[in-house]
């Protein structure tokens, strides 16, 4: 048997704990953008309306605008990062639990009010798990942390985006939400048995210093111009596939597949694929440097949205079309969500992390909140096949800006 050094079980339990919490974080994402779609479009819902519904994400977007808040107090339970994390587990552990209670068609108002405030509270989760791991994990542990945590959280939609779609087949929506809020325990658990890694924040004075000061340090550390390009980077980088894969639910079921095999092929296709593409661009990482590695990743995951548009354009295509084009699509996922994580966490501090992240992260989330929510009415008008060729082209930015922010040869 292998006897194993304490550095080495210190590092596979932050690994586990790494995990665990990539599924509380990927739980609420996923019950928003793939079980609440595929409940709207069975309720008769548009598309457009489908789509525009996205706009209630915009706390993924805003979230950098509470983080220092979060940095700065503490919910008095548990510690700084681990007191926020519960409350905000135990508070999506109910939202999840009621949305199957309300129709969507005639009860939109609410599913607006309640959405805002899943979102609202995955957002803040996110904001603590994403400072947790950057405390909890050294330098030359991001790149195997961050990659399990990605797999972890691509892992959860065999939940929401799987386990549920069979069950809807079988039993009520009513029924489907509080058995998928179930899973949300696996970190609240986490939350309970991990240990406080909180890195004190710099003295900030008061309140007002404390939102500015993240932000001020950053832009020193880059300059004004250079921090601004890699902003918008950020938000480039993934916007093709953002927005290719925004209303894949609705996509899938309009060309005619069942929501069972939504729930069999598409997630299993979708599942293997992006936690393998994950551990590719892990071990690709170990060989060539991070900027090589966007270069790469970003060009596969450009040419594989064309994918979607060939099964858009064929007539009644198969079970198996469908899960080779969805498995390349997150093969490319998987590898640039890695190297852009990465990236993001290259560029903070470990004195502003939860700020700094929640930054880097919500300008990620701009596409999907704001440019995601006209997919619908884009592909009313030109149709899916089309609308896949446009979001390849807007892939194309994004890979412009590597000259300038992440040259080949550095």
């Amino acid at each position: 048997m292998m006897n194993l050094t304490a550095k080495q079980l210190n590092f596979y339990k932050k690994i586990l704990i790494a995990t665990f919490l990539g599924i509380s974080s990927g739980m609420p994402y996923f019950v928003f953008y793939q079980t609440l779609p595929a409940l709207f479009r069975e309720s008769g819902m548009q598309l457009s309306t489908i789509a525009a519904f996205g706009l209630v994400s915009i706390p993924y977007t805003l979230k950098f605008a509470w983080a220092p808040l979060v940095d700065r107090y503490t919910i008095p339970l548990f510690g700084h990062r681990r007191g926020w994390m519960f409350l905000m587990q135990i508070l999506l552990i109910f939202i999840i639990a009621i949305l199957g209670l309300f129709n969507p068609v005639s009860n939109i108002p609410i599913f607006v009010v309640l959405s805002f405030l899943m979102i609202f509270f995955s957002a803040t989760q996110d904001i603590v798990i994403d400072a947790y791991r950057r405390e909890l994990l050294d330098d030359d542990e991001l790149g195997t942390g961050n990659a399990w945590f990605v797999n972890a959280w691509r892992f959860s939609t065999l939940i929401p985006g799987s386990l549920a779609f069979i069950m809807a087949d079988i039993i009520a929506w009513k029924y489907v939400f509080p058995i998928i809020s179930f899973f949300m325990l696996i970190g609240l658990f986490t939350t309970l048995f991990i240990h406080e890694n909180s890195v004190p924040q710099k003295s900030t004075g008061n309140l007002s210093n404390a939102i500015i000061e993240p932000f001020k340090e950053y832009f020193n550390r880059f300059n004004i111009k250079h921090g601004l390009l890699l902003l918008i980077f950020l938000m480039l980088y993934k916007l093709g596939d953002s927005m290719a894969t925004a209303l894949s639910t609705p996509f899938y079921l309009d060309i005619g597949f069942s929501k069972t095999v939504l729930g069999t092929v598409a997630k299993v296709a979708a599942l293997w694929s992006s936690i393998a593409g994950a551990f590719i661009a892990g071990m690709i990482m170990r060989k060539i440097s991070l900027n090589k590695s966007l270069w790469l990743f970003g060009f596969f995951q450009l040419f594989t949205i064309l994918g979607f548009a060939w099964l858009a354009s064929i007539n009644s295509p198969t079970k198996t079309d469908l899960f080779i084009v969805i498995s390349l699509e997150y093969l490319g996922v998987g590898m640039g969500t890695v190297a852009i994580i990465s990236f993001m966490f290259k560029m903070s501090s470990k004195a502003f992390a939860a700020s700094q992240i929640a930054l880097f992260t919500a300008v990620t989330a701009i596409p999907r909140t704001f440019i995601n929510a006209t997919t619908g009415y884009i592909i009313e008008n030109v149709g899916y096949t089309d609308f896949f060729l446009i979001c390849t082209a807007c892939a194309i930015p994004g890979m412009l800006l590597l000259l300038f922010i992440a040259p080949w040869k550095e």
